[in-house]
């Protein structure tokens, strides 16, 4: 993708989605922590379904800690992976109470110093929370970026890392949702939906197979 085209792909993707947002489900910044927290390995329908039940009784480090380990696990046992998550919340919620007050920090530094916190939740709380132009590189933006030719790598830094350079400040904000939206929607894994592709003429793997049938 060239920047002409880029410039083009993200207009048609805000156009047709002006706002948009995290399927994850959370009314806090904690609770938006913790659900990015369990959400590796699991889809967001199984870990709104999971928070809902858990957030009505605990959604303060506080009281996820009060919980204690079996309760935690009750809460969250239909989620992939549960024990260790569990296990990495509480010692999460320890030390946002004993370092930063009971409260999410701001920096990239102090995220993803706490346990089960990687670069790519610390990227989705620095986006969804506090508006920071990171990209949030999953199997979706990962999939997209090399499909596509927007921003090509071998590993999800250095497509994190191409994006940072190639996305239009205008975009920055928003471009992970975008791109995540579009993987699991329209640019799947095994099928690619290029028949319903809004931006196939921008794309490399789109005009390739234009090329292909044309031929």
């Amino acid at each position: 993708m060239n920047a002409a085209q880029i410039e083009r792909f993200f207009a048609t993707l805000k156009a047709a989605n002006p706002a948009p947002q995290t399927e994850l489900e959370f009314s806090s910044v904690f609770e938006l922590l913790t659900a990015v927290l369990l959400s590796a390995q699991a889809t967001d329908v199984g870990v709104n379904k999971a928070t809902k039940r858990l957030f009505a009784v605990a959604n303060t480090p506080a009281q996820i800690l009060a919980l204690g380990t079996e309760g935690l696990e009750s809460h969250i046992k239909t989620i992939g992976l549960y024990r260790s998550k569990a296990k990495h919340l509480l010692q999460t919620c320890q030390m946002l109470i004993d370092l930063h007050g009971g409260e999410v920090p701001r920096t990239r530094e102090a995220l993803e110093a706490l346990p089960g916190v990687g670069r790519k939740t610390a990227n989705v709380v620095l986006n969804v929370a506090f508006g920071e132009p990171t990209m949030a590189v999953d199997t979706h933006i990962f999939r997209v970026s090399n499909r596509t030719g927007l921003a090509p790598g071998k590993t999800p830094l250095a497509v994190e890392l191409g994006l940072l350079k190639r996305v239009p400040p205008a975009y920055s904000v928003d471009a992970h949702h975008w791109l995540i939206l579009h993987g699991r929607y329209v640019c799947q894994a095994r099928k690619p939906l290029c028949n319903v592709c809004a931006v196939i003429n921008e794309c490399d793997y789109g005009r390739q197979l234009k090329s292909a049938a044309a031929a």
